[in-house]
C-alpha cells in the first residue's frame, strides 16, 4: 500500500478520468468487489522492463455530508470515526493545525488506496499528486514510498505536505477546511421543530453574550432521536469520577481510592485512562484530571443536584453541594447514592445544554484557530461540561475515555 487518499468530494467518475490521463496506454479495467469499486491498471512492460500493476479501490459514504453521524451508515464511515479517534489520540506540536485536521476528518465522504501489485510506475507520483490536488484531499501514507514524508505513518495535505506524523510532528501552517452547501442544505431540510428551536434561543444566548456565532452550525439531534443514559450509569459514573477527584486534588491517595473504588464494587467499571491515571498519579496527571471537577459538576445537573450549570465563565465549586447530597465521601458507601438516584433532568433540557455548549466550544475553537483570546467563557470550562454532556447523549456512541467534543 502506498497510501490511502481521503476527500469531502465524491467521484469514481472522476478517479477513472485521472487515472486514463496519466497512464492513456495502460489497460485499464473496472471492477466492483464487496464495498469497493476497483480500477485495476496494467502497463505492458518493454524488451527489457516487466509489466507494472497498479490497483485503485474506492468507495464512499452511504449517506455524503459534513459530519460523521453516530449510526454508521456505511463501512466508511465506521473507518472514519477510528480514523478520527486516532489521530486525537497523537501528540502535535501545532495544536491549531491538529484541530483543523480533526474537522476535515469529520467532512469526509470518498476514500481511495493505491497499491503497486507488480512493479513501480514512474508516473505513480504524479497520479497521486493529481488526485490529491483535483480532490483537495488529505493522505494516509506509510513511510518509504515515493511521497513519504516522515519515518513512520504520517498524513499529508493536498500539496503532499506533511500535517502530522506519530510523534506530532507538523510542516503546514494552514489547512484548509471546505463543505459542499449542498450536504449541509439537505441535512437542513427535515428538522425537526425542537431543533430548529434550541439552535434559535442558543444563537440569542451566544449573541447576547457578545460571543461569535455560526449560523452554519448544525442542530443537535432532535428529541425523538436521541436516548439519555440511564440514571444509575450516571450517578455510578459520577461517583468514580469524584473519588479519582479526591486524589487528583491529593485529598486521599491513590492507593486509598482504589481500595475505596474496590470495596465499594465500582472499581470493574473504572475505565483505562482512570486506571491509569491511580497507578501513576503524577503531577501532570493529577492536574488535568483536577478538570473532571466541571463533569462531575455537569453530571450532579443532569441528577438534579446542581440547580443551575451556570455560565461558564469561571469554574464550578463542589463545595457548594450538601455533603449529603453529595456521591462519596470516606466513610459513605456510594451505592447508596446510585440506587437513590431514580430519574434525571428531562431530554429536552439536557439536549438545551448540549447544543448551547456545542456552541460555546465553536466559538472557542475558533477563537484558538484565529489566535485570539476568547474572554467572555472559559475554554477549559466550556470543554470539560461539553465533554460530559456529548457522553450523556451517548454521541456516537462514545465511552467515557473516548467522547470527543466535535465542533
Amino acid at each position: 500500500m502506498v497510501c490511502t487518499i481521503y476527500s469531502h468530494q465524491l467521484g469514481f467518475d472522476k478517479v477513472q478520468e485521472i487515472v486514463q490521463r496519466i497512464y492513456p496506454k495502460g489497460k485499464i479495467t473496472v471492477s466492483t468487489q464487496d464495498d469497493f469499486d476497483i480500477i485495476e491498471v496494467e502497463i505492458k512492460g518493454g524488451l527489457f522492463s516487466s509489466t507494472k500493476k497498479l490497483k485503485i479501490s474506492y468507495r464512499q459514504r452511504a449517506i455524503p455530508s459534513y459530519q460523521i453521524p453516530e449510526v454508521d451508515d456505511s463501512p466508511l464511515t465506521a473507518n472514519l470515526k477510528g480514523l478520527y479517534g486516532f489521530v486525537d489520540s497523537l501528540p502535535t506540536t501545532n495544536e491549531t493545525i491538529k484541530n483543523l485536521f480533526l474537522q476535515k476528518i469529520l467532512t469526509l465522504n470518498s476514500e481511495f488506496s493505491i497499491l503497486q501489485e507488480q512493479g513501480e510506475t514512474s508516473e505513480l507520483k504524479s497520479l497521486i499528486q493529481q488526485m490529491a490536488k483535483e480532490f483537495d484531499a488529505i493522505l494516509f501514507v506509510q513511510p518509504n514510498t515515493i511521497i513519504s514524508q516522515a519515518h513512520g505513518q504520517h498524513f499529508l495535505d493536498n500539496s503532499l505536505a506533511l500535517i502530522i506524523d506519530t510523534e506530532g510532528n507538523c510542516g503546514i501552517d494552514h489547512l484548509n477546511v471546505q463543505i459542499n452547501s449542498v450536504y449541509f442544505e439537505k441535512q437542513q431540510i427535515n428538522l425537526e421543530e425542537d431543533q430548529l428551536t434550541r439552535k434559535e434561543q442558543n444563537e440569542k444566548i451566544l449573541t447576547n453574550k457578545n460571543i461569535k456565532v455560526n449560523k452554519h452550525l448544525p442542530c443537535v439531534e432532535s428529541e425523538k432521536d436521541v436516548i439519555i443514559r440511564q440514571p444509575k450509569e450516571i450517578a455510578q459514573r459520577v461517583s468514580i469520577l469524584a473519588v479519582t477527584n479526591l486524589a487528583a486534588f491529593n485529598s486521599i491517595s491513590a492507593e486509598d481510592a482504589i481500595d475505596y473504588l474496590k470495596k465499594y464494587n465500582l472499581w470493574d467499571f473504572v475505565t483505562p485512562n482512570e486506571q491509569e491515571f491511580l497507578a501513576d498519579p503524577t503531577d501532570d496527571k493529577k492536574n488535568h484530571e483536577t478538570w473532571k471537577c466541571e463533569g462531575i459538576w455537569t453530571l450532579m445537573w443532569a441528577l438534579n443536584k446542581v440547580e443551575s450549570l451556570g455560565f461558564p465563565n469561571e469554574l464550578c465549586n463542589l463545595s457548594t453541594i450538601p455533603a449529603e447530597q453529595y456521591p462519596v465521601d470516606e466513610n459513605k458507601d456510594p451505592n447508596i447514592f446510585i440506587d437513590s438516584i431514580v430519574s434525571i433532568r428531562s431530554i429536552k433540557e439536557i439536549l438545551d445544554a448540549n447544543d448551547l455548549y456545542y456552541r460555546f466550544e465553536w466559538a472557542c475553537v475558533d477563537a484558538r484557530i484565529n489566535g485570539r483570546q476568547i474572554e467572555e467563557v472559559h475554554p477549559s470550562v466550556v470543554y470539560e461540561r461539553h465533554y460530559a454532556l456529548n457522553w450523556l447523549i451517548h454521541y456516537m456512541d462514545q465511552d467515557w475515555d473516548d467522547v470527543s467534543c466535535d465542533s
